[in-house]
């Protein structure tokens, strides 16, 4: 590997290290009880494989009322941060991408979360029901497109350059943005680096190591802003790394069609669902306003 991989690695690790302890400092002041790995566990392994983690594990919160609406981005965000480094370690060593393509990515999305992040925390619920009901709805196409065969098939490189390079970097920024509503990155980074000649399997260490670097740092402002629910996020994150090394290490590969489908009903479920919670206050605000009493 060559230095800067190196140095990416390091780095990489040393954010997870500062998050946990952040994490760890900022809920014993807060005397947050922790538990609930299953979910973790299960949606971690599947994001490992390729399907991604978000939409599945949004549609379970909302199905189970596990976590208020409001608090589902920063949850998504806190919990997975620390199974998605594990995934960014071990999959940043093994597929070489050029290192200006694959740093000058990251970064793009980690400032795109971070700005995002900011704005995320502060939004009322029913904005936060409207953006994730319309996120779910995008990611339900996304994982049709994929089922059906249209998503690109990619190319052969493992770099960019000159204006492709600038053009994936400013996408990139976008995703990392849209990350903070609940938009999982994996599948429009996947479309973004086919269409431009990238193999896909660049992908991987590119939208893993994107996540690895964002999701602590914007997790850590959904933290201080406690918009997420600490025993959920927990969960996520205690049941998600063994499943993480067990998919990379052990697994590898799975036949998931089927699967892919049934994600597609329970997240288009879970997208009506959002947005008809969103609805409800402004019929209620209706029902008791000066006009229509």
């Amino acid at each position: 590997m060559s230095a800067a991989v190196w140095i990416l690695l390091g780095a990489v690790s040393v954010l997870a290290i500062y998050f946990v302890w952040r994490w760890f400092v900022l809920e014993q002041a807060a005397g947050a009880v922790l538990l609930r790995p299953a979910i973790g566990f299960v949606t971690n392994f599947f994001d490992t494989l390729g399907i991604g983690s978000f939409a599945p594990t949004t549609a379970v919160f909302k199905f189970f009322r596990l976590v208020p609406d409001e608090q589902i981005p920063g949850t998504l965000n806190v919990g997975h941060a620390l199974p998605t480094v594990v995934q960014a370690l071990v999959f940043i060593a093994v597929v070489k991408v050029d290192p200006t393509t694959l740093i000058t990515m990251i970064a793009a999305a980690v400032l795109g979360a971070w700005l995002g992040a900011g704005v995320v925390a502060k939004l009322p619920r029913r904005a936060i029901q409207l953006g994730m009901g319309f996120a779910l709805l995008v990611a339900a196409v996304l994982f049709v497109l994929k089922n059906l065969g249209r998503i690109p098939g990619g190319g052969e490189a493992f770099a960019l350059q000159g204006s492709v390079l600038a053009f994936a970097i400013a996408g990139n920024f976008v995703l990392g943005a849209l990350m903070m509503l609940g938009i999982g990155l994996y599948a429009p980074c996947l479309i973004l680096v086919s269409l431009l000649g990238m193999s896909p399997l660049a992908a991987f260490p590119i939208m893993m190591g994107s996540c690895a670097f964002l999701m602590p740092v914007a997790g850590v402002r959904f933290i201080k802003a406690r918009r997420y629910d600490a025993q959920a996020a927990v969960g996520l994150a205690l049941g998600g790394i063994p499943a993480v090394l067990i998919a990379a290490l052990v697994v590898k590969s799975l036949p998931l069609a089927w699967l892919l489908w049934l994600v597609v009903v329970v997240v288009l479920i879970a997208a009506i669902m959002m947005l008809w919670s969103a609805r409800r206050p402004t019929v209620a605000q209706a029902a008791t306003s000066p006009a229509t009493r």
